[in-house]
């Protein structure tokens, strides 16, 4: 089966260690793990940020005031999925540590999620939204050959 189309827009941001980040990331292999969230066509823009433009934009849209894991924004889910991720690199790396998983491992699961929400998936809306979506993204994350993030 093949992915579908993707247009991607791969950025980083300026932080402390953001170069480890970006090395980590090749433009391949984010579109791959996105591809496999993706229902259908998508145009989306993927930014790796520093703690404060995070916190910024977590506390301008969500009203929340630290810096959060991934924001998706999204803007359209037909006929093309239209998108922007914004995952912060330094929580990123910190709760990889945390969990004891590779900081590449969490950077997938965390893309996967971003693309879901972009497509209508929202774990915050009860019980079995949340089951559902977990379910998902614990079955695209195992065909990556990445285990269980739960």
């Amino acid at each position: 089966m093949a992915a579908p189309e993707l247009a991607l827009d791969l950025q980083f941001g300026s932080f402390a260690g953001a170069a480890r980040h970006k090395a980590l990331l090749p433009r391949a292999k984010v579109k791959r793990w996105i591809g496999m969230a993706l229902a259908g066509p998508g145009e989306l823009a993927v930014r790796i940020v520093g703690e404060a433009e995070g916190r910024a934009l977590n506390a301008q849209y969500r009203h929340k005031d630290y810096a959060t894991n991934v924001l998706t924004f999204d803007y359209a889910v037909e006929p093309v999925v239209q998108a922007d991720l914004v995952l912060c690199g330094p929580v990123v790396e910190r709760e990889a540590r945390e969990q004891g998983k590779p900081l590449a491992d969490h950077y997938a699961h965390l893309l996967v999620h971003g693309t879901l929400h972009a497509q209508g998936y929202d774990h915050e809306t009860g019980d079995v939204d949340a089951l559902e979506m977990e379910a998902l993204e614990v079955l695209l994350l195992g065909a990556l050959g990445i285990s269980n993030p739960y």
